[in-house]
This record gives C-alpha cells, structure tokens and sequence, in this order.
C-alpha cells in the first residue's frame, strides 16, 4: 500500500499552530504522530517595519523566506494597507508557494526550479542581473545572510522585512524524557538547526544515548550535517522540502528500508 505508515510512531515537532496538516496526513497513513514543538513562532513588529510596508510601492520583487514569512508578512501588511499589484512575488520551497496563494489568491512569479532554499533561489534567471532591483525580504530575526549579500553583489538594493521571531517553548519536557525512556518515538521530524539544538537542550543527559539511536527526517541538508556533527547514529533521511507531502514520501521511504 503507497504510503502505508501503519503504527510509524512519529515525533513531529513543528510549531504547534502549523502542525494540523501534517498531523492528519500521518494518521490518514496510519502512522501515530506525537506533536512536540522544539520551536515557538510569534510575530515581531517594529516602526522600522511599518515604514517599510508604507512603501511596498518602491520595491520591484518581494521574497517570502518561509511559511511564516508569508503569513506575517501579509498580517502585517493588510493592517495597514493593501498589497500592491506591481510587486512581483518570490518564495522559497512549496511550503512558502502555497501559502501565498491561500493568502494573497494569486501565485508566485519567481520560485525555484528545484530546491528549497536560498541557493536555489538565487540560481532563478530572474535574480541574475539585479542591477538596479529595489528587493525586500520577509522573514524571521536574524536569519541567513546569504540571500541579501548575494543579491546586494549583484546590484540590488536590498531591505529586510522583519516580521516574526523564533524562541524555545516554555513546555514540560517531562513527556519528551519519559517517551524516550519508554522507547516510544520511531522517527522525529525536523525542520531547522534551532528545533534540533532545542532538541538537544530539553534531553535529560541519561536520555541522551537513547535519542542518538533515533532515526531523522530532515528538510535540508544543513540539518543532516548538524545531526551528524551532533553525534546522531543515522543518516537522516533527507525530504525534498519542508512539505507535507515530501515529508510522506520520506517517511515511506523510511518505513521501506526499515
């Protein structure tokens, strides 16, 4: 059976308020998902950020960094203003690309051809000469620098809109332990380098042996390299992108090898 994950006991630990989908597909597949957030996401606002908005019509191309860039993004904008229909819309992953279209109704101009990360993005024909390009980027405080010089070394103008921030959740981390003591997790989910030092961080240090032999889904290959670097056991299976379905896929994939 396609997709069969039938008992696949699965630790997902995406942000509470975007793990619904995710949680229904792995139970539509049998699976028996655990929601455990490694990550909290709250939107971030600032009177740099509501200048920026007031301008939108000054920029030529917006670049959403994630899911949550779309979403805050856009909450932040309709408070104040409509969106412009001169802006020509970048995201990145399919993640970002569907967002955008359930919020804003309309679709990207500019996403990758494969991948799902800045270097991909950066490789769209679209972005090659952008001499001249006034560019702003939603996303999260403090996030990789590589999207903006790159483009900044290749003449554009480039602004950051901040407009969330990542942080630990304040949760007991009593089930966590008592789950792995038990020996009840199959496979956990990651999505960035922060959720697995967060991982590392709410893991009794008796436990720790034990969450080391535990297999990983990851979504880029910069988490399966701080996985290793960390001293996880196996490779972790590598999802084409952060979406509900590659993450299926490469559960099943998993599951096959198992």
């Amino acid at each position: 059976m396609p997709n069969d994950l039938s008992s696949l006991r699965v630790m997902v630990t995406r942000p509470a308020q975007q793990a619904g989908p995710l949680m229904e597909q792995l139970q539509a597949a049998g699976a028996s998902p655990w929601s455990f957030p490694l990550l909290e996401i709250t939107p971030w606002a600032s009177p740099e950020l509501d200048r920026l908005i007031a301008h939108l019509e000054q920029y030529d191309i917006v670049i959403f960094i994630s899911p949550n860039a779309v979403r805050y993004g856009d909450e932040a904008v309709t408070q104040q203003r409509a969106w412009p229909d001169t802006l020509r819309l970048a995201t990145i992953g399919k993640g970002s690309e569907q967002e955008l279209e359930a919020r804003l109704g309309r679709a990207a101009d500019i996403v990758p051809s494969s991948g799902s990360d800045s270097e991909a993005l950066l490789q769209h024909s679209a972005l090659q000469n952008a001499s001249g390009k006034h560019i702003l980027i939603f996303r999260g405080r403090n996030g990789r620098e590589l999207l903006a010089e790159t483009l900044r070394a290749r003449g554009a103008q480039v602004d950051y809109a901040e407009v969330y921030k990542r942080h630990r959740p304040e949760v007991d981390t009593a089930p966590l332990n008592t789950a792995l003591q038990s020996g009840s997790i199959d496979v956990i989910l990651i999505s960035s380098n922060e959720a697995l030092d967060n991982l590392l961080s709410m893991v009794e240090p008796a436990n720790l042996n034990t969450l080391y032999q535990i297999p990983l889904v990851v979504i880029h290959p910069r988490q399966a390299e701080r996985a290793q670097q960390l001293g996880f056991r196996y490779n972790p299976i590598l999802a084409h992108d952060g979406s509900v379905d590659a993450i299926i896929k490469a559960l099943t994939s998993l599951r096959a090898s198992a």
